[in-house]
């Protein structure tokens, strides 16, 4: 656990990694205080619409009678079981028992479908699925199509053995323990294998994004699925791992009311709003009461979105960064440094994050932003996919794939190397533009893009969704392109502007900006 530190460089240098020989995710996370302190809070479940308390003892109690089914249909070490639930007991219930045996949870956003569903679980070659009634209804259609699913429980209609004894799997900090499939922004998801060393990795970054956490009466909750890493492991595993009370809450629609229920209801004190989220909160001109710390991830925030946070929440949120194969990696931390106009933060403690170029060597200029490989949060690999592992290595790093520049220590954020526009000269990325347009009082989401040019190469072209009841038209066309010339850069206006009812975006609510590149260069009819 990081502990208060008077500047950055004192907080560095006192840090070293502690990783046992032997650690298990499941033992950490419940049976460690089931022991301690059995009666402690573990989960506030808010799901039926009524508060309910779960102690460590009754999420031990739990996980082992389902560890127990589990290892009755042959579930061992290296078997993989997908985890089909959106936030509740169980769905934590679920990881825990499987990393007790020793096998590897695939966790699967309750929203998908037969596609999405088929893809990874014959991927994964799970044998078994956790899931609740409406999600056992969905996998009856596809059992036929995936031969090695042999099994589906929805554990809140099955019943269990309760007087076998279980006892955990001895593991290692470097023994497989999740497969995550990437959201697709890029191409076809990927699953990243991570070991269970993954949960210490994310410890620094969760503590730093949330000004040293944990605090007295710290309670953690997100609205985003426990299905994605930045559930699972900022906001789910890392409570638990403090003991700190997770909040389980479910949204059928995503609203400030909604929110500001939950965090009175769960006593919130400690949110992670996805970027997308928190744009929703700002377009409801929203003002959410009663928090310590909001951190926030998955895309840039911008100065427009960050300045309404100390306006609207009454705090100074903290943007991190990270992905799937490498999370938690680079963080803001509000107590510890001021934040830096238009960059994510500073490298988290315990991790060698540098700016290289394309022979490998770390430049003062944009290239790309890589980790050091050896760091706990990394991956072990890309499931059955040697050459895609391959391809993410650039000797000793990880390259994440997203440009950026480090300046006097903070990382700015450029793109993704594939959304990089490259206009008459000029590399330019297109969140300062998009996070620019965010900032116009008509505007509800945007994605930038490149267009092909014959004259610049590439042209600057955005595709915006208004609010409700603005009507868009040319007059707003330039007005939208001289909001962005004043207030950003006269070569990054967007040359055109396309008005679109929706944008195409990922299950985690990131804009697909491929498909806007590939709309907008005449590969595809309509997005």
């Amino acid at each position: 656990m990081l502990t208060k530190a008077v500047t950055y460089e004192d907080l560095k240098a006192r840090f070293s990694w502690n990783i046992p020989e032997f650690y298990n995710m499941g033992v950490d996370v419940c049976d460690k205080w089931a022991e301690i302190d059995p009666e402690r809070t573990a989960l506030i479940d808010l799901t039926s619409g009524e508060r309910v308390d779960v102690s460590f003892a009754v999420l031990q109690y739990l996980s082992d009678r389902l560890a127990v089914r589990l290892r009755d249909l042959g579930i061992g070490i290296g078997d993989r079981v997908g985890v089909f639930r959106s936030q509740s007991v169980w769905t934590a219930a679920a990881h825990i028992a499987i990393w007790k045996l020793g096998a590897i949870s695939v966790p699967l956003f309750a929203l998908f479908r037969t596609a999405a569903l088929q893809t990874r679980l014959g991927n994964s070659g799970a044998s078994v699925v956790i899931t609740d009634q409406e999600g056992a209804f969905i996998l009856s259609g596809l059992q036929d199509h995936l031969p090695e699913l042999k099994h589906v429980i929805d554990p809140e209609n099955a019943t269990f053995d309760n007087d076998t004894a279980f006892t955990p799997v001895k593991t290692g900090p470097n023994d497989p323990a999740i497969i995550i499939y990437t959201s697709g922004t890029t191409g076809a998801p990927k699953g990243a294998l991570l070991a269970h060393r993954v949960l210490l990795g994310h410890l620094p970054g969760v503590e730093m994004s949330h000004d040293f956490l944990p605090q007295k009466d710290d309670c953690l909750w997100t609205p985003a699925d426990w299905a994605w890493i930045g559930g699972l492991l900022d906001v789910l595993m890392p409570g638990l791992h403090h003991g700190i009370p997770v909040v389980a809450a479910r949204m059928d629609k995503f609203n400030a009311e909604g929110c500001q229920r939950i965090i009175e209801e769960g006593q919130v004190k400690n949110v992670f709003f996805p970027a997308t989220a928190l744009k929703h909160l700002k377009a409801e001109e929203a003002s959410i009461k009663g928090l310590r710390t909001v951190a926030s991830g998955g895309e840039a925030l911008g100065a427009e979105l960050l300045e309404w946070g100390r306006e609207n929440l009454g705090l100074t949120m903290n943007e991190f960064y990270g992905q799937t194969e490498c999370n938690m990696i680079v963080s803001s931390c509000s107590e510890l440094f001021e934040n830096k106009d238009g960059c994510m933060g500073r490298p988290v403690i315990g991790h060698d994050i540098a700016i290289i170029d394309e022979d490998g060597h770390t430049t003062d200029k944009e290239g790309d932003i890589a980790v050091r490989a050896g760091t706990p949060v990394m991956m072990l690999e890309y499931w059955q996919n040697p050459v895609a592992t391959a391809d993410k290595f650039r000797g000793d790093w990880l390259v994440t794939g997203d440009r950026g520049i480090m300046e006097n220590g903070y990382v700015r954020f450029v793109g993704r190397d594939d959304d990089v526009i490259n206009s008459a000269g000029y590399r330019i990325g297109p969140s300062a533009i998009e996070n620019c347009l965010l900032g116009h009082p008509c505007v509800e989401a945007v994605g930038v893009v490149g267009k092909i040019d014959d004259a610049r190469g590439e042209i600057i072209k955005a595709y915006v969704k208004l609010k409700a009841d603005v009507h868009g038209d040319n007059a707003l066309v330039l007005e939208l392109q001289d909001h962005v010339r004043t207030a950003l850069a006269a070569h990054e206006y967007p040359r055109e502007i396309e008005f679109l009812e929706t944008l195409p975006m990922t299950v985690t609510g990131k804009i697909m900006r491929r498909e806007l590149r590939a709309h907008a260069n005449g590969e595809m009819e309509t997005v």
